[in-house]
């Protein structure tokens, strides 16, 4: 398949984006600097909505799932098309987007896509694309984190349907997603990675709980997820029995891409310390032009790294680990930017006094930590960096053996 040229698709999407959407505004800063959301309810379900809207309109315009290959639903373009959309988007005013649109559309949507039936893509994956339906992700558990091939949620064969039971935690929008992409082990007898198969299990399915976790930030974007019983058809088994792993694998590579891509503003940046700096006088410090100068700079250096390693990605490819690079680069920018925020107010960022830009910056130092988590912990990215690009030698693994056979099982 022919490849479009890349200057004129570009003016194509320039001209679409004007037709719905607004250009940006040119703003020094906002008061949203929180990492995750904490808004009330109802007014999550408004932003949700916003975002739906426009994500239904890309879908519609072809311009969804750049890379997915045209027999699986996607545009079957090049990562460099995906690079050329992004910095065309960003000169409009595009409605901020949530944990539980992205998990939908970058994560489930693609893995579908890629794994499910024809009939699964039909009726699920275009679904999840255009946010018609939205899903969550049913991997972490309380012992299953940084190892998650360490699954314990059970799901056994009866007939036609598979019956699960077992505990999720750190599910982003569960309380609003109308199904979730579990992770369930269905043969303890071999090697903890051979035994995993993937379901999409509804929300609102009998047996299935959704419990709030209260961050230390004030929101509760978290949730646990408790199966009791929950009675799954095999018609919603994604990939064949045991490959889940195969499953949970490619989905963590699209969220490392994801959550490293840039794409979607995560609590405060650059430009809000600089206005900080700025309303404070404190730009002519030459220790405070120093950190900003090493902010801006680590800011450029992602940027540049996100642009690299998508444009080195082949189109229609799965991510691989290099986008470890850049979740790991945006997890540290993150912390950065939080730190210098709190060293350039002091005492002032620990009272909500009312004075502007100064107690908003604690949802960022709370929320900073969390997302070294999300996506797969700094470690974890190290490993994968060390092992898979750098291909130093792997630690020394003593579980290859069946699930069954493991301390605790």
């Amino acid at each position: 398949m022919s490849q479009p040229d890349l200057d004129a698709w570009r003016t194509q999407v320039r001209q679409w984006l004007a037709t719905v959407l607004e250009p940006a505004r040119e703003t020094e800063a906002t008061g949203d600097l929180a990492v995750f959301h904490n808004l009330p309810e109802d007014e999550e379900r408004l932003l949700l909505e916003r975002c739906r809207v426009y994500q239904r309109a890309r879908f519609d315009a072809g311009y969804q799932a750049l890379t997915l290959p045209g027999d699986k639903g996607g545009a079957g373009l090049t990562a460099a098309h995906v690079a050329a959309f992004a910095q065309e988007e960003s000169a409009f005013e595009v409605p901020p987007s949530t944990e539980l649109i992205s998990v939908t559309v970058r994560l489930v949507g693609m893995s579908v896509s890629l794994f499910g039936t024809a009939e699964q893509r039909d009726e699920y994956a275009r679904a999840f694309l255009r946010t018609d339906l939205l899903a969550c992700q049913l991997f972490s558990e309380p012992g299953a984190g940084s190892d998650l091939a360490a699954v314990r949620t059970r799901a056994r064969r009866d007939g036609e349907d598979w019956v699960i039971d077992g505990q999720k935690v750190w599910t982003s929008g569960a309380q609003f997603a109308d199904f979730g992409l579990l992770l369930a082990r269905t043969d303890p007898d071999v090697v903890k990675q051979a035994g995993i198969t993937a379901f999409l299990v509804p929300m609102d399915a009998p047996g299935v709980e959704v419990r709030p976790i209260r961050q230390m930030s004030g929101g509760a974007s978290f949730n646990e997820v408790f199966l009791s019983g929950v009675r799954v058809p095999d018609r919603l088994r994604i990939g064949r029995p045991g490959q889940g792993w195969e499953v949970a694998t490619t989905t963590l590579a699209f969220e490392r891409t994801a959550s490293g891509s840039g794409n979607r503003r995560k609590g405060g940046t650059f430009p809000d310390v600089l206005a900080l700096a700025r309303s404070l006088d404190r730009t002519g410090d030459p220790l405070v032009r120093q950190q900003l100068a090493d902010l801006y700079v680590r800011t450029a250096l992602r940027a540049a790294t996100v642009d690299r390693v998508a444009r080195a990605s082949a189109a229609g490819d799965k991510p691989g680990p290099e986008a470890s690079l850049t979740k790991l680069m945006a997890s540290d920018l993150l912390s950065r930017t939080g730190q210098v925020a709190a060293e350039l107010l002091g005492a002032r960022i620990s009272a909500d006094t009312g004075e502007p830009g100064t107690f908003a910056w604690t949802q960022h130092l709370l929320g900073a930590p969390g997302y070294r988590l999300a996506g797969g912990t700094d470690q974890i990215q190290r490993n994968l960096i060390g092992e898979r690009v750098l291909k130093l030698p792997p630690e020394p693994r003593v579980d290859r053996v069946p699930f069954s056979q493991l301390p605790g099982n």
